[in-house]
């Protein structure tokens, strides 16, 4: 599609790859851009459209979608990540990220998927990860909660598909974003630079966008023996 003169809603705008999207909009000429937050005042990007939105609250998610009916182009941005382990974690931190990520972003595509069909089709971006590919104990309850959302991320292009509304997944791995903050690593990207990699996307109707390396690298790895992903455990000979 093309972003110059669309109408945007971005989840969880307030800070990270949310605002570097929302601001990366802007840049190219969106006519609007909705900046969806639990706690809207904490918005701090000028020239977008602030708005209340908890993506895991029905009541919020129907009024946000009430308050913008113009939108033309979805981002489901918003994320959490509680670094709760499968078995041993918190099972209320486990179903949060499920929450989350999974219900909570299909919440606001099932509230808006009217809204951009009656605007005469438009897009949606998911924002995914590396991480709905490759699994790891320390992030057990947020893979398995991403690789929800990459299921659901495949049905829906199928289902809205009809009504002229693309959809395209992102992956990235670590960003240098206050999500990943306790993580020491090189390989982090600039969450503007995935931002922009991100449009393209949208705007080239890409099914995915591989924002970096390491994604790029697991992804050409998902056709060969779980050892390449999992180099750790054993393999029968």
């Amino acid at each position: 599609m093309d972003i110059t003169n669309s109408v945007a809603l971005v989840t969880g705008a307030n800070r990270g790859l949310g605002r570097s999207l929302a601001a990366e909009l802007l840049k190219r000429g969106a006519a609007k851009v909705y900046a969806g937050a639990r706690r809207p005042e904490s918005v701090d990007l000028p020239g977008v459209v602030p708005i209340q939105l908890d993506i895991t609250d029905l009541d919020s998610v129907a009024k946000a979608a009430e308050s913008a009916p113009d939108v033309t182009l979805l981002i489901n941005n918003a994320g959490i990540s509680t670094n709760a382990g499968l078995v041993t974690g918190d099972i209320a931190d486990i179903r949060l990220e499920m929450e989350t990520h999974y219900f909570g972003t299909l919440n606001v595509t099932r509230a808006f998927a009217p809204v951009l069909t009656a605007n005469g089709g438009g897009a949606i971006l998911n924002v995914l990860s590396v991480l709905s590919w490759v699994h790891f104990p320390t992030v057990g309850g947020y893979s398995a909660a991403k690789a929800a959302e990459l299921g659901m991320t495949n049905v829906i292009r199928q289902e809205l598909a009809s009504a002229g509304i693309d959809v395209t997944a992102l992956h990235v791995g670590y960003m240098d974003t206050d999500m990943a903050g306790h993580v020491d690593s090189a390989d982090k990207v600039d969450p503007a630079w995935v931002a922009g990699l991100a449009l393209d996307g949208v705007q080239e109707r890409a099914l995915e966008v591989l924002a970096d390396d390491t994604s790029r690298n697991v992804r050409s790895a998902l056709s060969g023996g779980l050892d390449l992903l999992y180099p750790g455990l054993p393999v029968a000979r």
